[in-house]
């Protein structure tokens, strides 16, 4: 049976650092493993609070969908890990800026623990293309 399922791997994101992938293409929509704060450069976690946290997150996902043929912009769903929920109003206000026009769905939660301690994670489903 053919499939169209597709693997995505980039440099311009941090590497998956388990039995995962960047993402996963199929049917038109690419799925994105959830980010956290690591400079894909050196895989090391970027130094600030949930600002700059945020910011990395969101430029990791960024290179992994344009590595799938896809954008910001073409992002149907979104899920944000916190790992402190009074950290949301900050959080949020990067995210603003990177979905500024028409935001995606989106899931906000709290958790108890993230990968390697960080601050947030954020997943998405975006349409290729």
């Amino acid at each position: 049976m053919a499939t169209n399922k597709h693997v995505i791997a980039t440099d311009q994101a941090p590497k998956a650092i388990g039995p995962y992938t960047q993402a996963v293409v199929y049917n038109g929509l690419v799925y994105l493993s959830g980010q956290i704060p690591l400079d894909p450069a050196t895989m090391q976690v970027v130094e600030g609070g949930i600002a700059e946290q945020t910011v990395r997150v969101l430029e990791n996902l960024k290179a992994v969908l344009e590595a799938a043929g896809s954008s910001l912009g073409q992002v149907l769903k979104t899920t944000v890990f916190l790992k402190d929920m009074g950290e949301f109003t900050l959080m949020n206000e990067v995210y603003a800026k990177y979905f500024n026009d028409t935001p995606p769905a989106r899931a906000t939660v709290e958790v108890a623990r993230l990968p390697r301690d960080v601050k947030v994670e954020i997943e998405c489903i975006a349409v290729v293309g």
